[in-house]
């Protein structure tokens, strides 16, 4: 195997094992991509990491919902909302450089850092709250802007996902870890369908990072399954702690 694809399929099963748990796997595999095939456009780049993602939070999806009651009845209507989210940033994209959005990236990372820290008994424990009219349109306007976010850039999706789940609908971490994966099938879907339909994608190398994403996945949800909410919970500090590190020297330090 040449060695740039080498390394896109190693990243790929990376991400894969860290996006189940807590999101947070685009800041492995599309820098990787980026790495490796500097001269192709990063539109053609992004839908072929969304065709590898796409298969990893699907087996995500499917692994735990073997071990949690995922809530279909309130995670579906928001799917649609979603996903066109993802459809819209994902057009945008390809007329507007992505990296206008880095520099708020690692703000509004660390915002969500602070906030989990700071109420530390956020997410421990699984107490849905009641879906009342008010708090699903703001569900919908919030996370339709976060799958907004991942058509046209996306690191960090996962994460904002499941931050907002905990923090909307009194989820714990585990089972927001869950639900955040079903969105994330929904976004990756609406960001696929555009750049899939418009560019000439790397179909090969997607395929690949599609398969190693899947392994990482399984792995990624079965740890999480087996340790529970606080070990995904310390899972999500640690990763959005990279995240903040990572963003912001590409946002404000790299040449």
């Amino acid at each position: 195997m040449p060695p740039d694809l080498l390394l896109v399929v190693l990243a790929a099963f990376g991400a894969g094992l860290v996006d189940a748990m807590v999101g947070g796997g685009g800041l492995i595999q599309l820098p990787a991509l980026l790495t490796a095939y500097p001269a192709t456009p990063p539109a053609i780049l992004l839908g072929t990491n969304k065709f590898a993602s796409i298969f990893g939070t699907g087996s995500a999806v499917l692994r735990f919902a073997r071990g949690v009651r995922i809530p279909w009845k309130m995670l579906l209507p928001l799917v649609p909302v979603v996903f066109l989210g993802a459809l819209g940033g994902a057009r945008l994209a390809t007329l507007v450089p992505p990296a206008v959005f880095r520099p708020l990236v690692p703000v509004m990372l660390a915002v969500v850092l602070v906030y989990v820290v700071w109420r530390k008994d956020l997410g421990a424990h699984h107490a849905p709250l009641a879906v009342t009219r008010a708090r699903a349109i703001l569900a919908a306007a919030l996370l339709g802007g976060v799958g907004f976010y991942d058509g046209f850039f996306g690191p960090g999706t996962g994460s904002f996902f499941m931050f907002l789940l905990v923090r909307l609908y009194g989820f714990d971490f585990l089972h927001s870890a869950a639900s955040a994966r079903v969105l994330n099938v929904a976004t990756n879907a609406g960001a696929l369908l555009w750049f899939g339909s418009q560019l000439e994608l790397l179909w090969l190398v997607a395929v690949l990072m599609a398969l190693a994403n899947v392994s990482g996945a399984v792995i990624g949800s079965s740890l999480a399954l087996k340790h529970g909410s606080g070990f995904v919970r310390r899972i999500f500090i640690g990763v959005v702690l990279v995240l903040i590190a990572r963003t912001a020297w590409q946002a404000y330090f790299a040449p």
